[in-house]
């Protein structure tokens, strides 16, 4: 009985939030958790006529299934969202969910590279070779611009305004935004698409994507990875470095060197600024001296 809802809500979600098909998949996904724990119990409710108590047992049995807080809290973030089309639809008229607490999850902050980390890890690269140049590119842009792993490997050629020093980059849910490029990314850009792309043999629709494989098509994200965890190695860095480690880096170095936290949500592309904020993580020093230059009762 509760297909048609769920029919109703993945239309809405692609439809009217024009999400990306893994987070549509993942909001479902926590529709069917619910279902799954009514049919557990034998509660044959609708989605009308679920109340407060019901989704707090069922939080209560995903907690017992041994999910992690993180777990928890994104499914109920997933049946909040559900009931807001709920209510939108006049399927329901109460939303059961707003009172609903999720548990508390620590905010892991991951590791960030020092200028001079990021510095060392792209000097490892050999310049010599046609992927050293086109790797030298892909991470001088994911430094430049704090672009996702899944948004370097979509770049488009025709996504960049080179000489006047931004590109296009389509984010998650196919949400578009125009970032701000360096000179050295824009250099190794284009010594990369003028002297190593113009030589290989290109596959038949991929011939707008700027980064290629030896294949001539776009490379994984999983390739990326590899690239910077070979070069952070080859440098003797031991932290856990992922490409996300790239853009965690650039927005850490924009928030410390004094940039708007507005500025920084709009460049990294969140809906929320909330989001962003996990990259104030800056040490007591800096917090302190920010505090002695502009706050009346630090200044001496």
């Amino acid at each position: 009985m509760w297909e048609a809802y769920k029919k109703g809500y993945k239309a809405y979600l692609q439809l009217e939030k024009s999400l990306s098909d893994n987070s549509v998949e993942a909001y479902l996904h926590d529709v069917e958790k619910l279902t799954e724990y009514l049919l557990a119990t034998n509660n044959l409710k609708t989605p009308p006529d679920i109340v407060l108590t019901d989704l707090q047992q069922f939080v209560q049995w995903v907690g017992q299934l041994g999910m992690t807080a993180t777990s928890q809290a994104r499914i109920i973030s997933g049946i909040r969202s559900f009931y807001k089309y709920c209510l939108v639809e006049q399927i329901s008229s109460i939303d059961p969910s707003a009172l609903l607490e999720a548990p508390k999850t620590k905010r892991a902050l991951p590791d960030f590279l020092s200028f001079e980390e990021i510095e060392n890890i792209i000097a490892q690269l050999d310049l010599s070779r046609a992927d050293g140049q086109r790797n030298k590119a892909i991470l001088e842009t994911m430094y430049s611009c704090g672009l996702r792993v899944s948004e370097v490997v979509n770049l488009k050629i025709s996504c960049l305004y080179l000489d006047v020093g931004f590109i296009r980059v389509i984010g998650k849910g196919d949400k578009e935004r125009l970032v701000p490029i360096g000179s050295d990314a824009i250099k190794h850009i284009k010594i990369y698409k003028d002297n190593v792309r113009v030589h290989q043999k290109i596959q038949t629709d991929f011939e707008d994507i700027l980064f290629l494989n030896k294949f001539g098509k776009h490379l994984s994200r999983i390739m990326i990875f590899y690239i910077i965890k070979e070069m952070a190695a080859k440098a003797g860095i031991k932290k856990n470095i992922s490409p996300h480690t790239f853009r965690h880096s650039f927005a850490t170095h924009l928030v410390e060197g004094g940039a708007d936290l507005r500025a920084v949500q709009e460049m990294l592309g969140h809906e929320s600024i909330t989001t962003t904020e996990i990259y104030t993580h800056l040490d007591r020093d800096y917090l302190r001296s920010t505090l002695q230059q502009f706050h009346p009762a630090f200044k001496k």
